[in-house]
């Protein structure tokens, strides 16, 4: 969609069409110099084109609805996985700003920002949802923890690092069970992150699918695994270590003990992510991974 438009989820777009600036929220990695640096640089900017609501660098503003038009994140893509968990079940639309290192969703430098805020005030973006997890860990018929994934959700073995059976269970039916160190659940977003390292495939962000990837499994039948993103997954691991654990982006969701089953499917919020004119996931892979080769490609 464009800004011109409202997708009918989330917060309210029309301030494209009835010319009011935006409001906006800041949000950015704290104490880090370069995301202070930069929002020295861009303040006066975004300050000429929209309204302030609140600036956090701490990640401790409370969303609770529509209480702004858009979030600019200063940092990298850990401060746009921090915010999509603050943001909760109130997701609204974020346009990222790279003060990090690789920056594949905060794809913009602060000076590609300089020259596409005004054009976004003006309402010249898209707003593209892109799928989000629900993860729980489930002991007896009670949910003992649960957190949004934008990422992933991984299974890890921990000391004594022993190789864990892992069973599969697809839409209730017992699909496999892996022989491997780990095993990732991964977004179309998140097949660039740990999905990647572990020898998965890329997935383009906007298609709605999941990535089951084994880390280093110990039979070479195991491959990783697209499936659609409706599918509800839940895993089992028969023999958990003291230490095996569900990590959700990077941060650990909970131990798990024998019996546990760890239930991940679609969440029912999208994490919306702005793009401008210019941006292009293939582009952001060449740029990033260095696709480019030996080949003089054209911009």
């Amino acid at each position: 969609m464009t800004g011109k438009a409202n997708s009918g989820e989330g917060p309210d777009l029309s301030w494209c069409e009835c010319g009011r600036p935006p409001r906006i929220l800041v949000i950015g990695t704290p104490e880090r110099q370069r995301v202070q640096s930069a929002w020295k640089r861009l303040r006066p900017v975004v300050l000429a084109h929209s309204t302030l609501v609140a600036e956090d660098f701490n990640f401790t503003y409370q969303f609770v609805g529509d209480d702004a038009d858009l979030v600019i994140v200063l940092g990298g893509d850990g401060s746009i996985l921090q915010s999509a968990r603050q943001m909760g079940a109130h997701q609204v639309p974020v346009l990222g700003v790279n003060c990090g290192r690789l920056g594949f969703l905060a794809a913009l430098s602060p000076e590609d920002f300089l020259d596409a805020w005004p054009k976004v005030c003006g309402g010249d973006f898209r707003v593209v949802d892109h799928l989000m997890l629900q993860v729980e860990i489930v002991r007896g018929d009670k949910v003992v923890a649960e957190q949004l994934a934008l990422n992933e959700a991984a299974v890890l073995g921990g000391p004594p690092f022993s190789i864990l059976d892992i069973d599969l269970y697809a839409d209730g039916d017992l699909a496999t069970q892996y022989r491997c160190d780990g095993l990732i659940i991964s977004t179309p977003v998140g097949s660039t992150a740990h999905n990647l390292s572990a020898g998965g495939p890329i997935v383009r962000r906007h298609l709605q699918a999941i990535v089951i990837s084994p880390i280093s499994p110990h039979t070479l039948t195991y491959r990783p695994l697209v499936d659609s993103a409706d599918t509800l997954i839940e895993l089992a691991v028969t023999e958990p270590n003291p230490s095996t654990s569900i990590v959700v982006d990077g941060r650990i969701l909970g131990s798990l003990k024998p019996g546990d089953r760890v239930r991940v499917q679609r969440a029912p919020v999208s994490f919306r992510m702005m793009r401008v004119p210019g941006q292009n996931d293939y582009r952001t892979l060449r740029e990033k991974l260095g696709w480019g080769g030996s080949l003089e490609l054209r911009r």
